[in-house]
């Protein structure tokens, strides 16, 4: 697909493991969750991951930003609800 839509979300850890974690749990989205108009790639940096969607219309980026930005936040929130101490 030749998307003329395209944007980078780039979300920045406390810690690459932190990073890790949140990469490792969106990762099987990956190519699971593409549809017709929209794909996406996932990259982590030490403790930056990014993730690229690119689409054929507005439409669908923003369908796709919304998807993506949800599974980011999921994870995080599951990563945190891990780790705390009751």
């Amino acid at each position: 697909m030749t998307a003329p839509h395209r944007t980078l979300l780039a979300v920045e850890y406390d810690s690459p493991e932190r990073a890790r974690i949140v990469e490792q749990s969106v990762r099987p989205e990956i190519g699971a969750i593409d549809g017709d108009r929209t794909t996406a790639t996932l990259a982590r940096d030490a403790e930056t991951v990014e993730v690229r969607v690119a689409a054929d219309d507005l439409v669908a980026l923003r369908a796709g930003i919304n998807t993506w930005l949800t599974l980011l936040s999921v994870a995080e929130e599951s990563d945190r609800a891990a780790t705390e101490q009751f």
